[in-house]
């Protein structure tokens, strides 16, 4: 099975009833209703990720990935995800973020670092549509600790290869904003046409947000 996250330990290469659109163009998240119930015990517990662009809100997929919820939950509690940044996002394709190493200003060791404790894949049916969470992984498939990606397209071509462990149900705008930042031409390009925004991809602050 391939993997494919960031720097050498963490490289990423690169429904049914309610599947939108890709691409930009999406505005509402891929799973609602019945489909939602799935993935998700509470609809309205969201993780709240603020960034420089904007804000982005996140329903947690915990029947299929109750770890992985459990682990992302905890450091967000505990402050751990503040002032990290987005520190590999490809336009068109992805934003990924959650390395405390990027908590710094050096750039050369962003993508290498996690938090918490290294997590049992934790794979399910959840494909990965625009607006999907999964988890970034090393080597091991069971190596999944801290950093995160979310998909700005479809992208079938991972599906049942990382853990799906939540979807964006607002902010679509802002999660394309900080895509874009790859497209600026204001930061050096990786040989896969992802780029490292640095500060600029600053998450500020993550909590977790009960609806009403």
């Amino acid at each position: 099975m391939k993997k494919i996250f960031s720097r050498g330990c963490l490289f990423l290469l690169l429904l049914a009833n309610v599947h939108c659109a890709s691409g930009p163009k999406t505005m509402g998240a891929p799973y609602a209703g019945a489909v939602l119930d799935k993935y998700c015990s509470d609809p309205h517990r969201l993780l709240v990720i603020d960034t420089k662009q904007g804000t982005m809100k996140i329903q947690l997929f915990d029947k299929v990935a109750p770890h992985h919820v459990a682990q992302i939950m905890k450091l967000v509690q505990d402050g751990k995800y503040d002032g990290t940044t987005f520190h590999r996002v490809k336009a068109g394709s992805l934003i990924q973020g959650g390395d405390p190493n990027s908590k710094d200003d050096d750039l050369s060791n962003d993508g290498l670092g996690g938090m918490g404790d290294r997590l049992n894949a934790e794979f399910n049916d959840g494909e990965f549509f625009r607006g999907v969470c999964g988890m970034a992984l090393g080597s091991d498939v069971n190596s999944a600790s801290s950093q995160f990606f979310i998909c700005v397209k479809d992208h079938s071509d991972w599906d049942h290869h990382y853990t799906v462990w939540g979807q964006v149900i607002e902010g679509y705008a802002t999660l394309d904003s900080i895509a874009s930042l790859a497209a600026t031409g204001k930061y050096p390009k990786a040989s896969d046409g992802s780029v490292n925004p640095g500060k600029d991809a600053v998450m500020t602050k993550l909590y977790i947000e009960e609806q009403k």
